[in-house]
């Protein structure tokens, strides 16, 4: 029987989430070169953070599947000042493209001090830091939320799904799961092994 594998990554700015490109571009691969792995969720090009590879079918398809709510949380530099009325709106779920989303967990935060990225951003005006939980993964959702509320997104860093964080690991680098860490995620999303 195939050994079960699972690898945190954290997938820098410009990184295809696949492990091929036809266009060229830089992928997963490129940093993670471990076969027969694939990523449970993905992420934008133009974001970072926090992503689990592994070769566990049933496992993937319980953290991408919206019906099982497994929390997935971002930081967001967004451009303006944060209000309690915009934080209410992404709380509560806001419209995108005739969906309500929703209700998220949504709290202004100080700069969370990220290493820069390899395109540094570059605002026109004020920006501020908002760290959101989602429990669910509609395409672009976190950008289409907070531009919602009239607060564009400019920088994104996933740094946690579930009990998993980013903790530890710097834009590139990557491990395997500890013993620990394997129980309490399938216990999280109620898979039994052995």
């Amino acid at each position: 029987m195939e050994r079960l594998r699972y690898i945190l990554f954290h997938k820098p700015y410009g990184v295809l989430s696949s492990f091929t490109d036809p266009e060229g571009r830089p992928t997963v691969k490129d940093y993670v070169d471990v076969p027969e792995v694939y990523a449970a969720g993905r992420l934008d090009f133009d974001s970072e953070g926090l992503m689990l590879l592994t070769n566990d079918g049933p496992l993937i398809h319980r953290l991408t599947q919206p019906r099982y709510h497994m929390p997935k949380t971002y930081l967001a530099q967004v451009e303006g000042e944060v209000t309690a009325e915009a934080l209410r709106r992404l709380r509560e779920g806001v419209v995108i493209k005739g969906y309500r989303t929703q209700p998220a967990e949504a709290e202004q935060v100080p700069d969370p001090g990220l290493p820069e990225r390899s395109k540094p951003v570059t605002p026109h005006g004020p920006t501020s830091w908002i760290r959101l939980t989602l429990r669910e993964g509609k395409k672009r959702q976190v950008r289409h939320m907070t531009a919602a509320v009239g607060l564009p997104t400019l920088r994104l860093v996933r740094v946690a799904i579930g009990p998993l964080t980013l903790d530890g690991l710097a834009p590139g680098e990557w491990r395997e799961l500890t013993g620990l860490e394997k129980q309490v995620l399938l216990r999280s999303t109620g898979l039994r092994r052995g």
